[in-house]
């Protein structure tokens, strides 16, 4: 998509939290139509609107109208995932020779485990935003210091999560973490998309290309059970543009235990920043293409939303009217030693950059 300066970054009041502390909302805008809307609630990517192969403008995630409705959230809509996004087994770990216990917020086939950072992670949290420039775009810097014990993570973990506006029209996201005491990290972003700007469309028309020639297999428990299975002759293989639901209802096991598509895949190449997929709906012709510098992407096709989560405009959002892509460490790595390393310790710096490129065809 073409781009445009960036214009201003507007804020405005959006509430108050029950202990009275103030919500506020950031606009990044730019000359070509594309819009993103910023919450200091939960660091939350609020809404990106984009234009179609026609010039309409539409909003393509799911989201809500007001903070009660982000508060009320447990769907993880744009949210700024962490300390550990996806999952850990039982909710233990061990680290420096102690064992941890955090919260199992999440129990899929009744085998419990510990998902996106436990009952209050921070997509919960009020962070501190700042307006930020560049050359060439304008953001908002969102900090927050989660202190040491919070959800049962040792460490004092200072986080910032900034978001530009670049003038080619990309919307980049950078995650940065740093800690005063040997812990684990895996910040990511919860975004839900439906690139048709029809929030009731199904995603499975959407066609995928993701840059993995392999992909972490799950027991029931949709943790991953330690193989790195190659995609190919599997309903896995997005390694050439597929749609989405071009095999998500074949007999699978991995499909089963997921209700569809909810792994991650083993990105090709070096962890730095690459292409990592390319989705474009046919219908309006928007696309969106995902640079990340991390080893794995979890691709999620709203499997679990059962049209109970109403959402922007009175819309209950019905199973898979959007697909989440969340570039990440592998989950559970703090268990399972033959994957990436996910534990952070003093002195070193966590990152985590994700460019989403815009278009319309």
């Amino acid at each position: 998509m073409h781009g445009g300066m960036p214009l201003p970054v507007k804020t405005a009041d959006y509430g108050t939290l029950p202990d009275g502390r103030a919500v506020t909302k950031f606009v990044l805008e730019n000359g070509a139509g594309m819009r993103v809307e910023l919450l200091d609630y939960g660091a939350m990517l609020a809404g990106v609107a984009t234009p179609d192969r026609e010039g309409r403008v539409a909003e393509i995630t799911h989201g809500y109208d007001d903070l009660a409705g982000w508060m009320a959230d447990s769907s993880y809509f744009g949210a700024t995932i962490g300390r550990f996004g996806n999952r850990i087994a039982r909710g233990e770990f061990s680290l420096s020779g102690k064992h941890y216990r955090l919260a199992t917020n999440n129990s899929p086939a009744g085998q419990p485990c510990h998902l996106h950072g436990g009952q209050a992670g921070f997509n919960k949290r009020l962070w501190q935003g700042r307006v930020v420039e560049r050359a060439g775009a304008s953001g908002v810097e969102f900090s927050y210091v989660s202190a040491s014990g919070e959800e049962g993570y040792p460490g004092n973990l200072a986080v910032r999560t900034t978001y530009w506006l670049e003038d080619a029209g990309e919307l980049r996201i950078e995650f940065q973490a740093t800690t005063d005491e040997a812990t684990i990290v895996n910040l990511t972003n919860h975004a839900y998309w439906n690139l048709s700007g029809d929030p009731r469309r199904p995603i499975t028309d959407h066609v995928a290309q993701l840059e993995a020639d392999a992909f972490l297999p799950v027991t029931a428990g949709l943790i991953p059970t330690g193989e790195r299975r190659a995609v190919a002759g599997t309903p896995f293989d997005f390694s050439k543009p597929t749609a989405i639901g071009a095999h998500i209802a074949e007999t699978d096991e991995q499909l089963a235990f997921g209700g569809g598509y909810d792994h991650c895949w083993v990105l090709r190449g070096e962890p730095k920043l690459r292409r990592a997929a390319r989705v474009v709906d046919p219908h309006s012709g928007r696309g969106l293409e995902l640079f990340s510098d991390q080893p794995g992407m979890q691709l999620y096709t709203g499997n679990f939303l059962d049209g109970t989560v109403v959402g922007r405009n009175g819309v209950a959002y019905a199973k898979r009217t959007a697909f989440c892509l969340e570039p990440q460490g592998f989950p559970d790595a703090p268990n399972q030693p033959d994957f990436p390393n996910a534990v952070l310790s003093p002195g070193e710096d966590y990152r985590n950059t994700i460019v989403y490129r815009f278009f319309a065809e």
